[in-house]
């Protein structure tokens, strides 16, 4: 299952569901055959890992954010600084951009 999003890597998005309601972050990943992104700040799980003194990694409890829904996110618009829904435009040299669809400016 492919999807489209209109979410890319180091867009600011706002969280609009689930325990990080209210929540903006900066997008880290973003995984389109599964839907998903990963939100700097958003989603914290906490993870257990062994030592590894070859790749240099301590063990213990470590804390990384988790993938998220991309349904449950929105793009905040940079000129207006409010999220929204996403519109895209076809400019008269054929070319795709997101525009806010509050305030109508590019977002690209």
């Amino acid at each position: 299952m492919t999807t489209l999003t209109p979410i890319k890597k180091n867009d600011e998005v706002y969280v609009l569901a689930g325990k990080d309601r209210g929540k903006k972050g900066r997008v880290l990943i973003v995984k389109p055959q599964a839907g998903k992104i990963v939100v700097e700040g958003v989603q914290m799980i906490k993870r257990h890992t062994r030592a590894n003194p070859q790749r240099n990694v301590k063990g213990g409890i470590v804390e990384k954010e988790s993938a998220i829904n991309v349904s449950n996110v929105a793009l905040v618009c940079k000129s207006c600084g409010k999220h929204t829904r996403v519109k895209m435009q076809v400019l008269a040299d054929d070319r795709h951009v997101r525009t806010c669809k509050k305030c109508g400016n590019a977002i690209d």
